[in-house]
């Protein structure tokens, strides 16, 4: 017998939020939606809720990430508020260190930098940002570098400082969909979160990278490892399968490049994609995990025990706010009656 194989009974869950833009709903509206969401995730108990910066997307009201958190973070008192993520090469080091400085300043030991390197855009919004085209996201490393420095204590004769920024412990966190960003995290000791909700391909590469190539640091002396998962729990597996339309149709949009507003789910999808836009899309979204308590338990755990993941972060986009809601209660009623695996 093993007590200490992990389940979904003995391992931290968490929240994604994109802040989704419904039809028919506004930016304001979705903002409240999602401080509601942290307050209800909160008092079900999971561990955190992060936010990830997305540029002109009709859809997804975060792009102002570090402001959602101070608001989110101040609405609640116990849940981790973070980053996932900050795409770094968008901005200077330097600002980042002071936003999220001053937001560890406010809301001490409760806050995270996920970090980034794609610029979470289209080409053209990538030009409106000011990021430079050329270099892209290839200089990452040296810019977490810069970061890091800013982050740190400062010492005697130090001639540019962040305040708030400086000698801040805001955890950092490295974000990604392939091996670059594990095997920095790896190489640099840090905690890794893998995008496996839209890159399940290269999630079992990663995770082996990671842990291949870690090094133990001040910040961690074994590897963690968080694992992203689109998931839609309701009453049935029927259900589940079609309030998880509305997202499909969502990410067909975007595939498209034509991203728009998450509309109510369909009774089919027959006629809505093409072949080969089906079998694009069911690749991207392999990890998403859809049904009833028993089969969103035992999915979940079947990935688990697969992948070794320390914590889950889980998104849920669903059009209808209170299946929403739900879907993040059901996950939780089954963590608490799950019996750990052995």
């Amino acid at each position: 017998m093993n007590p200490a194989a992990k389940s979904i009974s003995n391992i931290p869950l968490s929240v994604l939020d994109l802040v989704p833009i419904t039809e028919g709903t506004s930016p304001s509206l979705s903002i409240q939606r999602s401080l509601d969401l942290a307050k209800k995730t909160e008092a079900l108990g999971y561990n955190r809720i992060w936010f990830a910066e997305h540029h002109n997307m009709l859809g997804i009201g975060s792009a102002a990430t570090s402001i959602i958190i101070g608001y989110v973070a101040n609405g609640t008192s116990k849940i981790r508020v973070g980053s996932g993520g900050i795409m770094l090469p968008n901005h200077a080091p330097m600002v980042i260190a002071e936003q999220f400085g001053t937001l560890e300043a406010l809301f001490p030991g409760r806050i995270d930098l996920g970090l980034g390197r794609a610029p979470g855009t289209d080409q053209l919004t990538t030009h409106a940002l000011r990021r430079d085209k050329i270099s892209g996201g290839q200089e990452f490393s040296d810019q977490l570098d810069e970061l890091r420095y800013f982050l740190a204590p400062g010492f005697p004769g130090q001639k540019v400082r962040a305040v708030p920024g400086m000698g801040s412990s805001t955890p950092i966190w490295l974000l990604g969909s392939s091996g670059y960003s594990a095997e920095l995290a790896g190489r640099l000791g840090l905690p890794f979160s893998f995008a496996s909700h839209f890159a399940p391909e290269q999630l079992m590469y990663a995770i082996d990278l990671y842990k291949r190539v870690f090094t133990p640091s001040d910040v961690l002396d074994k590897p963690y490892i968080m694992l992203g998962v689109n998931l839609v729990a309701a009453e049935s597996d029927e259900e589940a399968e079609k309030l998880a339309t509305s997202q499909i149709i969502s990410f067909l949009g975007l595939l498209r490049g034509n991203p728009k507003q998450m509309g109510p789910p369909l009774e089919s999808l027959e006629g809505h994609w093409t072949p080969m836009e089906k079998a694009h899309i069911e690749q991207r979204l392999g990890s998403s995990v859809l049904g009833s308590p028993s089969t969103v338990k035992q999915k979940l755990n079947d990935f688990i025990e697969k992948t070794g993941a320390d914590e889950l972060i889980v998104n849920t986009m669903v059009y209808d706010y209170e299946k929403r809601i739900r879907s993040y209660e059901i996950l939780s009623q089954i963590k608490k009656e799950a019996p750990v695996m052995v």
